[in-house]
């Protein structure tokens, strides 16, 4: 189990829930190319929805949807797995950061936190998925040392599964 205190020194990280979705739907919208690329259109139903899906065989208890904020604002959302697909392994599901603070190192400095986190409770690897055709993502996580793995073929096209080891 993950302690959030320790995800970030500099950033107040906390669970988002339910009553956190208008928030999260507002924070979402303002990434028009992230949505381009993905295949879906941010809506409240599809942000109640991945406030609680876990990938198969996962209890909830892995599931950390989070904000990253700063004094009130919402700086980024993360949904991270504790342990999947392995006992060894954390998957980033979703990491966005806010619109007007994206080209300031801000993303970076979260994702290298975490990371490094991670190591300390004995994380081997961090796992997560890029949509193939978008540039922005795929520059933002080889920055961060992520190397791509394997290329899944879905509905809403190709997706990247990278790693990074810790």
């Amino acid at each position: 189990m993950f302690d959030l205190s320790k995800f970030s020194t500099q950033y107040n990280v906390r669970y988002m829930s339910d009553s956190d979705a208008d928030e999260i739907l507002a924070f979402c919208l303002q990434n028009e190319q992230y949505y381009r690329y993905c295949g879906k259109q941010p809506s409240r139903e599809l942000i109640l929805r991945d406030l609680h899906i876990t990938p198969p065989n996962t209890p909830t208890e892995a599931k950390y949807y989070v904000g990253y904020y700063e004094e009130n604002n919402l700086v980024a959302v993360m949904d991270l797995i504790d342990g999947y697909p392995d006992n060894e392994t954390a998957f980033i599901g979703f990491f966005m950061m806010s619109r007007p603070l994206q080209g300031r190192q801000i993303g970076t400095y979260i994702i290298q936190e975490l990371c490094l986190y991670l190591k300390e409770t004995g994380m081997e690897r961090v796992l997560l998925g890029i949509d193939k055709e978008n540039p922005q993502s795929n520059h933002f996580w080889a920055k961060n040392g992520f190397s791509v793995i394997k290329e899944v073929e879905q509905e809403e096209g190709t997706i990247l599964l990278s790693e990074k080891s810790l």
